[in-house]
């Protein structure tokens, strides 16, 4: 077995088991009140921690066993009632769960370890323990008693069948009993089945265990706490009038009548049912890249039949076309299923700012309340990634910026605890993504006054749009101070040009004292774009459809030479650069005497109109990586692969020079 591949899943549930400590602390913290307990929280937090402790302790990952072994303790001991956790112990955990992710990151990458974080997060935890660990007198009381009348522990593990299915392994468990004294085991195989029906997936061995006395209980139920539904089990004191021989009986005391043992048959049926019904795997992206990347190619190929067939005669050859109707019907249908493979739920980026908003807002002493919608929305996996940084930029202005402190909102007659809205939709063959604010709002007089101050072109009479946009503006800030979260202009001007490199689009929604909405317009997938092909001489282009605003055929007095020799279009009350593409990109000149078409599109905040010999019309495109294959173009994206196959290259609009066509070399 490569060991690389398990090491990766380890790390890979590893930080799955940190999101959901994260989240489930937040949540904690949330839902504090005067004797609030959320076991159910608190149980799915410790054993993200068991869990990450047992990989760890397997690998030898020794720093990373010791930390999470602390966090255990801590969070056994409250979830059996033995303290409480207030706002000093959430911080405390969530310093620890940050510094178990450093931990994990060196496993992973190697490097050097924090070690001076490592140990604050130990002292803290061993500061938690030590202050209100005191049981309740009666059950320490009885705890002492029955130590000092237990001589050894005497423990029955029989593990189910199905134990290995989960990811546990009674190894790990037995070394971890041996690490608290000296261990006598042995091993029961009466279920061990003949050599040509034995499953090595399966678990077919027991064990009678004997641990000293001095061994507290409490960590020897630690040790079975993640496989104690998976297991019968039992756990017995051993006084030292008794001998202490091992017992070949092994059986769970409260699973000894034959109706309890046809329960736990129909448990352990239930929960394999169950488990084959929401099975799933772990696959590298790269492979699924690779079969995205098949599947475009298919649909090449599938796309150049039907062109082919269009010159056949629809009747000597109907099996053959109804063969290719069938294959083209099929084809979008795997496109499609392959597509969705690549897709994840908006909840992966959304869920890293509950804490971000928490530590933001305790900075900036803010009160604020974080509201999400639409989680569930799907998105191509890499626009997840690339959507991230965006949408910290926009929480950062939201609580910095939008929100008022809480004296300034109750002077307004607010509720002192500002809300940020996150919400997620899907609108056409896009997706909406909206930040949401009910702040002070944005100043318009204010953003003027500091755009004409710097010298910024604005229209006279401008309309909130053009106003707001302002805001993208490279440098552009109303900050009177410099802070380390903002104020240098630094961070929405990243919004726009990120989300426009995605293809998307930003908008502005904002009202004094009322609040702020960004509006994100996003495709669903950079793999494939809805897009107008045009032709330029015998040449053909693709403009992603989202950019294109209209398209028009101009008369001779509408077009103007100013400067010399940059041409702009008369387009109602505007003027727009008219760029030619045969001479943007050197093609040969035309002596056709059709008129050019003229399409205005919008890209990176400036309209361009494009001068075109014909449209032929709207397609979905697979896009192709002109970079991975060649060199980076100004003005194009990328490219496809039409029907005929020929290659044609996506326009990037934004990427256009407007003073001088590209060099003869690109």
């Amino acid at each position: 077995m490569d060991i690389t591949q398990v090491h990766a899943a380890f790390f890979e549930e590893s930080r799955e088991g940190l999101q959901a400590m994260e989240a489930g602390l937040l949540r904690l913290e949330t839902g504090m009140g005067p004797g609030a307990v959320d076991n159910d929280t608190i149980n799915v937090i410790f054993r993200a921690a068991h869990s990450i402790k047992g990989g760890a302790a397997t690998f030898g990952f020794r720093a990373v066993t010791d930390l999470t072994h602390l966090l255990e303790t801590l969070l056994d001991e409250t979830r059996a009632g033995h303290r409480s956790l207030d706002s000093a112990g959430i911080d405390a955990l969530l310093d620890s769960v940050d510094v178990l992710g450093g931990l994990l990151a060196v496993a992973e990458h190697g490097g050097d370890t924090d070690q001076v974080a490592v140990d604050q997060a130990r002292a803290e935890l061993d500061r938690l323990l030590a202050a209100g660990a005191e049981a309740p007198v009666a059950v320490a009381a009885a705890v002492q008693t029955t130590d000092a009348e237990t001589d050894h522990w005497r423990i029955g593990f029989r593990p189910e069948a199905s134990l290995f299915m989960s990811g546990n392994d009674p190894l790990r468990i037995i070394r971890e009993l041996g690490s608290h004294g000296e261990l006598t085991a042995t091993c029961l195989d009466d279920l061990l089945p003949s050599f040509e029906s034995l499953d090595p997936f399966e678990a077919h061995l027991a064990w009678d265990l004997m641990l000293p006395g001095h061994v507290s209980r409490e960590a020897i139920d630690e040790a079975f706490a993640w496989v104690e539904d998976q297991c019968q089990l039992s756990i017995e004191p051993v006084s030292a009038a008794s001998a202490p021989a091992a017992s070949p009986a092994v059986a769970c005391a409260d699973a000894t009548t034959a109706d309890d043992q046809v329960a736990s048959t129909a448990s352990t049926t239930a929960r394999t049912a169950s488990a084959d019904a929401d099975t799933s795997i772990r696959v590298a992206v790269a492979k699924v890249d690779a079969l995205i990347n098949l599947v475009g190619e298919l649909v090449i190929t599938q796309a150049m039949l039907r062109q082919r067939s269009e010159s056949l005669d629809p009747v000597a050859n109907e099996t053959l076309l109804t063969g290719l109707g069938q294959l083209d019907r099929n084809t979008r249908d795997l496109q499609e299923a392959v597509m969705s493979v690549r897709m994840l739920p908006v909840e992966f980026a959304f869920s890293r700012f509950p804490r971000m908003v928490r530590d933001l807002s305790s900075r900036l002493d803010k009160k604020v309340r974080l509201r999400t919608f639409g989680e569930a929305t799907e998105l191509d996996k890499g626009m997840i990634e690339k959507i991230v940084d965006p949408l910290v930029h926009l929480m950062r202005n939201a609580i910095d910026h939008g929100l008022e402190s809480p004296a300034e909102r109750r002077a307004t007659g607010k509720d002192e605890t500002g809300t940020i809205t996150m919400n997620a939709s899907h609108q056409g063959g896009h997706i909406i993504i909206e930040v949401s604010d009910d702040g002070r709002g944005m100043d318009r007089e204010r953003i003027i006054a500091k755009a004409t101050e710097r010298g910024l072109p604005l229209p006279e009479n401008a309309s909130d749009a053009q106003v707001w946009d302002m805001a993208f503006h490279p440098g552009f800030s109303t900050a009177d101070a410099l802070s380390d979260l903002s104020g240098r202009g630094v961070g929405m001007d990243v919004v726009k040009s990120n989300i426009l490199a995605l293809g998307g689009q930003v908008e502005v929604h904002s009202e004094k004292h009322v609040g702020t909405t960004v509006s994100i317009r996003l495709p669903l997938t950079l793999a494939i774009l809805d897009g107008m092909s045009v032709a330029v001489g015998d040449e053909v282009f693709i403009l992603p459809l989202n950019m294109v605003i209209e398209s028009l055929q101009p008369q001779p007095h509408e077009v103007r030479t100013i400067a010399g020799d940059t041409r702009v279009l008369h387009v109602r009350d505007d003027y727009l650069p008219l760029i030619n593409l045969r001479e943007q990109f050197r093609l040969p000149a035309s002596d056709s005497p059709t008129a050019p078409i003229a399409v205005v599109v919008e890209s990176g905040g400036r309209r361009l109109a494009l001068e075109v010999d014909e449209l032929l019309g709207q397609q979905q495109v697979v896009v192709k990586n002109l970079e991975t294959n060649y060199r980076r173009i100004p003005g194009i994206s990328g490219a496809t692969i039409l029907g005929d196959g020929r290659v044609a290259l996506i326009i990037d609009a934004g990427g256009i020079s407007i003073a001088s066509p590209l060099s003869a070399a690109a």
